[in-house]
């Protein structure tokens, strides 16, 4: 009719997709590396399971414990024992106070974050490993061990203990530097290993392969949870 407006015909509707924020999706970096992490650790032990005693990698390994002959007195011997007593069992009372903090806090997702980490990387996996090879330690360790040199629990504890206070406590634009710290600090506890004796090179770098890879995949598997709980985004 004359005089009249037309309208436009109306779009249908669409509705909204609602999208999981950038927090509480999965990183997938961290389940490739962690993956990638426990399968060179798990390639290594069996590699180690077909030749216990002589391995293909040997060689490496008694050159460097060569290097590593001594003399065992100073201030490397005070730090080889600290580090000593920090990745045995004394070494316990860091996550159970980071655990106590967590429960303190009331951050339920980051305390059973914590304690899967400690079952899965300690219990299932290095145990695991450690039972599945049986490799026999250097002679005369400066330390009392037990039995089975291949992985090392000090390196793979020290790795572990990296990655989860950097998820749990260290903030995301801080976490480079925490990275490169952690680093050194896990390198060191690889070299004390040595150093006393107590495991061979490719011990401390399959425990640190398999300690992170271990936090990792945990970490993967719970990034949602513990990026709800976080109280900063």
């Amino acid at each position: 009719m004359p005089g009249r407006t037309a309208t436009p015909p109306r779009t249908p509707a669409v509705p909204a997709v609602r999208s999981r924020p950038l927090a509480d999706r999965r990183r997938p970096g961290r389940l490739i590396l962690g993956a990638l992490l426990l399968g060179i650790a798990l390639a290594m032990a069996l590699i180690v399971r077909a030749d216990s005693a002589e391995p293909p990698f040997q060689g490496l390994d008694d050159r460097w414990l060569h290097l590593m002959g001594g003399p065992h007195g100073g201030p490397p011997a005070v730090a080889a024992a600290a580090l000593d007593w920090f990745g045995g069992p004394p070494g316990v009372v860091v996550p159970l106070a980071l655990l106590a903090y967590l429960l303190v806090r009331r951050r339920w997702a980051a305390a059973g974050f914590l304690l899967v980490v400690y079952l899965l990387g300690n219990l299932l996996v290095v145990q695991g490993l450690k039972h599945l090879v049986d490799r026999p330690r250097p002679a005369h360790p400066l330390v009392r061990v037990d039995h089975g040199s291949f992985p090392s629990g000090h390196a793979a504890g020290a790795a572990l203990l990296v990655v989860v206070v950097g998820a749990l406590l260290v903030p995301a634009a801080r976490r480079a530097l925490w990275w490169a710290a952690g680093t050194v600090f896990t390198l060191a506890m690889m070299w004390s290993r040595t150093w006393l004796h107590a495991h061979w090179l490719t011990d401390t770098l399959a425990g640190a392969a398999a300690g992170a890879g271990a936090a990792l995949l945990a970490w993967w598997l719970h990034g949602p949870a513990l990026a709800r709980e976080s109280p900063s985004p």
